[in-house]
């Protein structure tokens, strides 16, 4: 029987995830599958893969075959090179412990990748709340300057038309004190 390591895809149309199984090659990509060995949720940032190392280990060691995508999320997950080194010392390249060793440096490189991606991404993300939140400042204090300006104008306008009406009285207040004066 020929075995594949493929996506099995559920989720709803726009909003895919993926199980990652062990399937007959001529098995249906939703059909029946041997075993599941992971997940794959490609609609996070990054994406999310939870895999049983062991056992995907396990399955390309016995002559699973990986499809392309799977083969690049068990190369990221460090499978591949497990399998390859563990290949090296079934020939007498070297020992087991170098492998492990070889094997430890490289998981914990791949992490601090991984880390580094996720700091970048959180200090983007931060750097554009930051832009986003003074450009916003910005529009406020135009738009407050906006309307203290209009209203300085209305209050000038207010100010001249009691003015006119003051000094439309005040003829008549004057007519009447003259009027005043000619009485006494």
């Amino acid at each position: 029987m020929a075995t594949k390591i493929r996506l099995q895809r559920h989720g709803r149309k726009g909003y895919a995830y993926y199980k990652i199984v062990i399937a007959d090659s001529r098995a249906p990509r939703d059909g029946r599958f041997i075993e599941r060995v992971g997940s794959y949720n490609p609609n996070t940032n990054p994406a999310t893969i939870d895999l049983n190392f062991e056992r995907a280990l396990y399955w390309l060691q016995v002559g699973a075959q990986p499809t392309d995508t799977t083969r690049s999320i068990l190369s990221r997950e460090g499978v591949l090179m497990k399998k390859h080194l563990l290949d090296g010392v079934k020939k007498g390249a070297f020992d087991e412990a170098t492998a492990e060793s070889k094997f430890q440096t490289w998981l914990k490189d791949k992490q601090n990748s991984t880390q580094a991606f996720k700091d970048k991404e959180r200090e983007a993300a931060k750097a554009e709340e930051k832009a986003r939140l003074e450009a916003e400042k910005e529009a406020n204090k135009a738009k407050a300057e906006e309307v203290a300006k209009k209203k300085a104008e209305l209050a000038a306008a207010d100010a001249a038309s009691k003015q006119q009406e003051v000094e439309a009285e005040a003829p008549s207040v004057d007519e009447s004190t003259a009027v005043e004066e000619k009485s006494e």
